[in-house]
């Protein structure tokens, strides 16, 4: 009887154990499985509070600047407010010196007349500009000015005095440009290009607007309210007839400046405009003047995003100036900056130097490229005085090897072009013999002479065989190949055509000379990258070349 309990018990112990088992399991599922829900909650509440923090201190620092800023402005405002009697009268004392200064001569002394014309300017520049200054006469100052574009390093250093001597600074600068900018209202346009005048009076004129205490200047030029309005009258012309043509970045370069200039010069700088203001930055920021300009027009709070957007299109050496500019050198260290200019600027050209073209020119652009290169950050380097950290001589070196290589291939290209009978061409009668010495320069397309020579044609046909060809035939009629004809003084002897043209197969004629007419082979020219006339391009080989004054 116990043993048929123990029987019938014994199958359902075995599933109780195995519902134990599975229970368990389960059980075991469900730890890993919160385990791993607690660790993935860990990790996600732990990047919020990381990404909090984050954010926490770099609006406590954008915080601190702010109230750094909101200080600083708030002092200078104090400033102004305690320095305004004294500004006027040293305002008036200036004004008061000026009219106690010698006038020009009338015709008439009641001053019922018109007045005289001012003397001719003096052939000293300084002169010259101190009495038409002195005369208030800003049509004779800008063509002074531009008569005298060659000497514009005495100009720029002469300015800013004679401005001072006007009655009106404002009024005679703005009077001076107006006939040029913001439009050009010439009946004669010439010369073009008077934008950089603009530029440079307009910079000119700065000091003579700025306030008369050292401690403020320039900080708050002194424009009357009626000038200001005009001001900004020609800067919306500006801005009108820049979106007429296309919009500011297809603007020329020295216009865009001369209106950013002027918008500086003159305080007119506009909260709803500052996205244009950094659109011509951007679009122009090799100019040298482009980092100033940019925070003098309120951009300081997008220096850093001008400064990435330039290193993302690749242009270091303008990030290296703005940084610079804007106090930004912890954040954007100048060495890796030129280092990957060197290293872009490398690829580039070694790019295009392993392009072949059947110009030629692959080789000379690339030397060109790699001295450009190299020199814009000799002179970054330079001027921002990081000799210390960024030594020159390799690259000074480089720079010698590229410039001694140029010189040597100048060389071998006046050689071959100075060279004897391989640039005359072959001329013959309409049925007499050539002489031997040129019909030993004929061959068939087997390299082999057409006839029978003398020694002297020999030897000639010797010299031309196996010559690399130039780069195009300069053909005369003759069915027959030249291993050597007087090409281009750039391809002589450098061409990268090792093998003689090809023409087809010569067809026995009769012996009549070169008379007999013959279909000449299919000349085509190659098409110079850059220099064709489409559209961009230049129809005289030649890049745009502004006056030096937009360079400085």
């Amino acid at each position: 009887m116990a043993a048929a309990a123990a029987e019938e018990a014994a199958p359902g112990g075995a599933d109780a154990i195995r519902d134990g088992f599975a229970e368990l399991e389960r059980q075991q599922e469900l730890l890993a499985s919160c385990t791993r829900l607690y660790q993935q909650l860990t990790e996600h509440f732990g990047s919020l509070e990381r990404g909090i923090k984050s954010r926490s201190d770099s609006l406590r620092a954008r915080r601190r600047v702010v109230e750094l800023r909101a200080s600083r402005r708030l002092d200078a405002l104090r400033r102004r407010e305690l320095s305004i009697d004294a500004s006027v009268k040293l305002a008036l004392s200036r004004l008061d010196a000026l009219a106690k200064s010698p006038a020009p001569k009338r015709d008439r002394e009641d001053g019922d007349g018109p007045p005289s014309p001012p003397p001719p300017p003096s052939d000293d520049v300084a002169e010259g500009l101190a009495a038409l200054c002195a005369a208030m006469d800003p049509a004779g100052f800008l063509a002074f000015v531009v008569e005298r574009r060659k000497e514009v390093d005495a100009l720029r250093a002469e300015l800013p005095a004679a401005l001072q001597r006007c009655v009106d600074p404002a009024r005679f600068a703005m009077d001076a440009v107006s006939e040029v900018f913001p439009v050009d209202r010439r009946a004669v346009r010439s010369p073009t290009d008077l934008a950089w005048a603009c530029v440079l009076i307009l910079e000119a004129v700065v000091p003579a607007l700025a306030d008369p205490d050292p401690e403020i200047g320039a900080a708050r030029p002194m424009v009357p309210q009626a000038a200001r309005d005009r001001a900004r009258g020609m800067a919306a012309e500006w801005k009108e007839a820049a979106e007429r043509k296309g919009g500011v970045e297809g603007a020329k370069p020295p216009d865009a400046h001369a209106f950013l200039q002027h918008v500086a010069t003159f305080a007119v700088a506009e909260k709803e405009d500052k996205e244009l203001y950094k659109r011509i930055v951007l679009s122009f920021s090799w100019r040298r003047q482009m980092p100033r300009l940019a925070l003098t027009l309120g951009l300081e709070d997008d220096m850093e995003e001008i400064i990435e957007e330039l290193i993302t299109k690749g242009q270091q050496l303008d990030a290296v100036n703005f940084a610079y500019e804007a106090g930004l050198l912890e954040k954007f260290s100048p060495v890796p900056l030129l280092k990957s200019y060197l290293e872009d600027s490398k690829k580039m050209y070694c790019t295009s130097d392993n392009v072949s073209t059947s110009s030629g020119q692959s080789g000379v652009n690339a030397n060109k490229k790699e001295q450009s290169a190299l020199r814009a950050v000799i002179k970054c380097v330079e001027d921002h005085k990081l000799e210390a950290e960024f030594p020159l001589e390799d690259l000074r070196k480089r720079l010698e090897e590229l410039e001694m290589a140029k010189t040597e291939k100048k060389k071998a290209a006046s050689s071959c072009s100075s060279g004897g009978p391989a640039s005359k061409r072959i001329k013959g009668s309409a049925g007499g013999a050539m002489s031997p010495s040129k019909s030993g320069r004929l061959s068939d397309n087997t390299g082999a002479p057409s006839s029978p020579s003398t020694a002297t044609s020999s030897s000639t046909a010797t010299a031309f065989i196996g010559s690399p060809a130039s780069h195009v035939s300069y053909g005369t009629g003759s069915p027959y190949s030249y291993d050597r004809s007087a090409g281009h003084a750039l391809y002589c002897g450098q061409s990268p055509m090792r093998e003689p043209y090809a023409y087809p197969p010569a067809v026995p004629v009769p012996n009549v000379g070169l008379g007999m007419p013959y279909q000449a082979p299919p000349m085509t020219y190659p098409i110079y990258a850059g220099y064709n006339s489409g559209p961009g391009a230049y129809g005289n080989a030649m890049a745009p070349a502004f006056h030096q004054a937009y360079y400085r």
